[in-house]
């Protein structure tokens, strides 16, 4: 495992500054912080089989991990393809130097990783077989100008793999106002920072225009009620929820609810944890090729 320095800023921590900065959402805004990063461990251990039973790539084939974060994902893609060689890359220091420990702690033997901004990639044209992109269009203000700037680093043939969510999947049971009006706080703030908490369902349209060929899509709906209880722990209570908990402050100070309806509407999102909740949201798993010329 190799770490390579020189780093521009922060895709965890608070504020994008890319050479790019014009295509990019200008603020993460979960913020970086330990408990955000606890959050992203969470999400990826409780969605492995969901989103992950199906990726993996031959023996010996290069892969470009895009937008690799704290690496919460980058464990997972490196132990179902033992045999390839994973650069993982990602513009924020922060992101980078966690994921290096986690990639160190997981014994990965097969990951690089090193700082590398999506818009401006260090590597030569068509270097890589294979491109894996997890949670990162959302954050982008342009994300078919990502897209066709990871299509430039892909050899002719090569596939690339998208992962998102869509927050207007999530619904659940006790059904609560207060609640979608949580939800949609979080889509608003990341709208207003130039990103798109729905990006899920536009994954096809944006591949297509970016130039990739044979695109296929395929919904994985999480659906979590008492006899899964990992699955309420792990997504319902430590990922989702955690996650819209964590925009309270910019929500109330935007304007968009008062501190106590976000707290009745958080209150009732933990409801949907308890035995007799229910709660479902649907990820979006892309999967393209490049053709050649494109």
């Amino acid at each position: 495992m190799a770490i390579v320095p020189s780093f521009l800023a922060g895709r965890l921590c608070g504020t994008f500054v890319s050479i790019q900065e014009n295509f990019m959402s200008r603020t993460y805004i979960h913020g970086y912080n330990s408990k955000e990063a606890q959050r992203l461990q969470d999400q990826a251990g409780a969605l492995v089989d969901l989103l992950h039973s199906d990726t993996s790539y031959p023996e010996g084939h290069i892969v470009l991990e895009a937008g690799c974060g704290i690496g919460a994902q980058t464990v997972t893609l490196a132990k179902n393809s033992p045999k390839t060689l994973i650069t993982s890359v990602d513009v924020s220091e922060v992101s980078v130097a966690e994921a290096a420990r986690t990639v160190q702690a997981a014994d990965l033997k097969n990951v690089t990783v090193r700082q590398a901004d999506i818009f401006n990639l260090p590597f030569k044209p068509e270097s890589f077989d294979h491109v894996f992109v997890c949670f990162v269009l959302e954050h982008l203000a342009d994300p078919v100008k990502a897209l066709r700037a990871l299509g430039k680093v892909l050899k002719a043939g090569g596939t690339i793999t998208v992962i998102e969510g869509d927050h207007g999947s999530a619904y659940f049971h006790p059904d609560s106002e207060f609640a979608r009006k949580t939800i949609r706080c979080q889509v608003e703030l990341q709208a207003r920072a130039g990103g798109n908490a729905l990006v899920g369902r536009t994954l096809y349209p944006l591949l297509k225009v970016a130039g990739f060929n044979e695109v296929r899509v395929s919904p994985r709906m999480v659906y979590a009620d008492s006899s899964k209880p990992d699955l309420v722990e792990g997504f319902t209570r430590n990922t989702f929820t955690a996650m819209i908990e964590g925009v309270r402050e910019s929500s109330v100070a935007a304007g968009l609810m008062t501190e106590e309806d976000f707290e009745r509407g958080i209150a009732d999102l933990y409801r949907t944890a308890e035995p007799e909740g229910v709660f479902c949201y649907t990820f979006f798993k892309a999967v393209g090729i490049k053709v050649a010329n494109s």
